[in-house]
Order: structure tokens, then sequence, then C-alpha cells
């Protein structure tokens, strides 16, 4: 508590700071002091800016501290705080010797006697967060500064998974899945179809704010050529992408369209008749035919009658004309 109360009144102190001094003087002087004051105040505003630093879990990190030991002097002299989010003091010296360290941080944790440096490692999710470095000499803060940490974990490639949903000659429609997991910060999932971005409905889940995330992403295509779909998992400045080709189906057989009913009523008769009248034919044709042939064959008999009985007519008139 005493701590926190002296850096607020360090921080109170410095925004006197930027207040000027003095009445104004003549135009000359009020325009130095106008320009010192801009100057200090844009050396104090840096000085108060927030540091990031970026990790993956299970590297090892430095967080620098906003001061750094003359090499006149030593630890000694100083007391040194690294706490996180203002509430949990990751570990402290005093006078040189290491006064508290979290129970988290036990065999992760160690800090460099001369530029205050604190270094974890191996880097855990649970570690992202803010820190502070505070320095005290002679029980006055010497700085008080904070440094952002981001810690990442990689996700798994992104797995693609289609399935068809319905088909047709003039489309395919496909059910598209693109997962990931074991990775954090919270992603964000986007693709591209033939380098035409697309919108996933995408879902996650986590235990908690600094748990990994899984990611599932769905949709909907409806193909009509081969295309290729690509989905990326985004986080922290990060990313992985895989890719899918989508064909579509060729082997589209368009079944014969029946004729009308008429059509094939019309059909069926002309069939029948046709075969009535072949059969009609092969009854009735032959008989004709043969009494035909059968009037031909008794003519011809009788001719060859008539000729044989000539003769003997003639021998008759010549006997007779003898007598």
């Amino acid at each position: 508590m005493q701590l926190t109360k002296m850096a607020k009144k360090t921080r109170s102190y410095r925004k006197m700071m930027c207040l000027p001094a003095s009445p104004p003087a003549p135009a000359l002087r009020t325009w130095l002091r106008l320009g010192l004051f801009v100057l200090l105040c844009l050396g104090i505003g840096q000085a108060l800016e927030k540091k990031v630093v970026k990790s993956k879990v299970g590297e090892k990190v430095s967080l620098p501290c906003c001061h750094e030991i003359p090499i006149s002097e030593s630890l000694h002299k100083y007391r040194v705080y690294w706490q996180k989010n203002i509430t949990d003091v990751v570990l402290a010296y005093s006078e040189g010797n290491m006064i508290s360290k979290h129970k988290r941080y036990q065999n992760r944790t160690e800090m460099d006697p001369w530029n205050l440096t604190l270094w974890i490692s191996p880097m855990e999710i649970l570690d992202n967060g803010s820190y502070q470095c505070v320095v005290q000499r002679n029980s006055v803060v010497v700085c008080d500064e904070s440094v952002i940490l981001f810690v990442t974990a990689d996700f798994s490639k992104p797995n693609i998974t289609a399935e068809v949903s319905a088909d047709s000659c003039e489309s395919t429609e496909m059910v598209i899945m693109c997962s990931s997991h074991g990775g954090f910060p919270k992603p964000r999932i986007s693709g591209a179809l033939n380098n035409m971005s697309v919108e996933w409905n995408a879902t996650w889940a986590s235990e908690s704010s600094l748990s990994p995330y899984n990611v599932t992403g769905k949709l909907v295509l409806n193909v009509t050529k081969d295309v290729n779909i690509t989905c990326s998992i985004e986080y922290n400045g990060f990313a992985k992408s895989t890719s899918l080709l989508l064909k579509k189906t060729n082997d589209c057989f368009v079944p014969p369209v029946p004729p009308p009913y008429n059509v094939i009523t019309a059909s069926i008769i002309i069939v029948i008749t046709f075969i009535l009248a072949i059969t009609l034919a092969a009854r009735y044709l032959p008989r004709h035919v043969c009494s035909h042939c059968c009037k031909g064959q008794n003519s011809v008999e009788e001719g060859v009658k008539d000729s044989m009985k000539a003769p003997l007519s003639d021998k008759g008139t010549a006997e007779t004309s003898s007598v």
C-alpha cells in the first residue's frame, strides 16, 4: 500500500511539472519557456507510454525495467518490485536480497542485478498481462513503468473437410468445415474462394479468457466448377492456412425425356396395323398365286390334248376320202 501511494504522489508530481512555474515574462522568455514546457511534457508522456513485448508459449522473454543501476552503485541501495496487474508481486528485492516471489513464478523468473530486466521462462498463457517495474532509492520512487506482455500459443494447421449435401447437373451444393485448436489468443478465421474473400460462420470454444481456444468455421457453397478454397487462422500477428480443391461432379447423366402419351398410342396402333397386314398377306397371298398357277397348268394340258387329237381327225378324214 505504501508503494502504491508513493507511486501516485510521483505521478501527481510529474503532472505538476507540466504547469508553468512563473507568470508571463517578456516575449522571448515566454516563447522559450513555452518551448521547454512542451518538450518536458512530451518527454514525460513518452516515459509514461507502456512498452509492448510479444512472446510465444514455451519461449524465454525479457521485460525491460525503467531504471539501470549506475556502475558506481549496487543493488543494495535499492528496492525493486516487479508486479503483475498491480496486485500480484512477481518478485521483490531489498538491499540486494530477494524478499518475495510469487509461487506461480517459482523456478521460472530471474532478474538482472544491473538493468533490472525480468526474465520469464518458459512462457505460459497465464503470463499474459501488464507488468510494472517500480524502483526505489532511499524510499524515493526512482521510476515506475509498465510493460504489456502478449503471449501467443500456436494454433494447429487448419483442417478443411467438404461434404456434398445436394447435387444436380447445374451445381453441387457442399458444406465446408474448417477447424483449428490449441491456440491463443482468440483468433480470427478468414477464407478465399479462387482468390475472392469469403465469410465463415465461425464459433469459438475456450474454458476461460486465458485458456487455449478451439475455432470452427462453416460455409455452404454451390459449386458449378472446380474451385480452390483457403481457410486461414489469424492470431496476434501470426497466421496459418490450408487449401482444398473442390471438384464439381462431372458424371452427370441426363435421362431421356419420354414421348407424350398420344405419340405412344399412335405408335402402338401403327405397329399393330403393320403386324396385321403382314399376317393377312402371309395367309391369303399364297392361295391366290396357287389358283393362277393351277389355271395355267390346266390350259396347257388341254392344249396338249387338243394337239394330240388333231392328227387323229386328219387320219380319219384321209381314210374317208380314200373310200
